[in-house]
């Protein structure tokens, strides 16, 4: 298998997990936050939102969010949010009336990052994107990095279901 390949596959990972979460979701459940945490809506947009701002940049090109994705989901916010500092009334007023609609945007992110990992060749992996960081990171560490903060978030969503309705994927 290619690094492509595994890149590819690992950045599926979080979106077949947020089906699984997003399935048969109430709305109450879905604004639900457990402890004054992050809601399950904000938790699956946030991890669309930062991979589709971080990827886009990596491209050179426009945020799959800027196609009205704001719009289709409810929410007022541009481009250049995608949530990190959001204080618990910020995620509060996140409020998505149709989920289905949020894991449409979280495939249109998993289509524009998938698009974009085969294009690259195995060299480009190596491709130094940003020294601000010791050591420098690299288009492959970066594209890394998205697909983990994805995981980590969509798993925080499937724990937060869980808590609130005593949902376990699967079951």
């Amino acid at each position: 298998m290619h690094q492509r390949e595994l890149l590819t596959d690992a950045a599926r990972r979080p979106l077949e997990s947020a089906r699984a979460v997003l399935a048969d979701i109430s709305q109450e459940t879905l604004h639900a936050m457990p402890g004054g945490g992050n809601s399950i809506a904000w938790l699956v947009w946030h991890a669309a939102r930062q991979q589709d701002s971080q990827i886009a940049h990596l491209r050179g090109e426009p945020q799959v969010w800027e196609d009205g994705w704001a719009s289709r989901l409810g929410v007022s916010r541009g481009p250049g949010d995608i949530g990190f500092g959001d204080s618990p009334d910020e995620v509060a007023e996140l409020r998505i009336a149709d989920p289905a609609q949020l894991l449409a945007y979280l495939e249109a992110v998993f289509d524009a990052v998938a698009a974009y990992v085969g294009a690259l060749s195995e060299g480009d992996l190596d491709d130094v994107v940003d020294t601000n960081w010791t050591p420098h990171v690299t288009r492959g560490v970066r594209i890394i990095s998205t697909i983990d903060d994805a995981v980590a978030h969509v798993a925080q969503a499937a724990y937060a279901r869980g808590v609130v309705e005593g949902w376990r994927v699967g079951y």
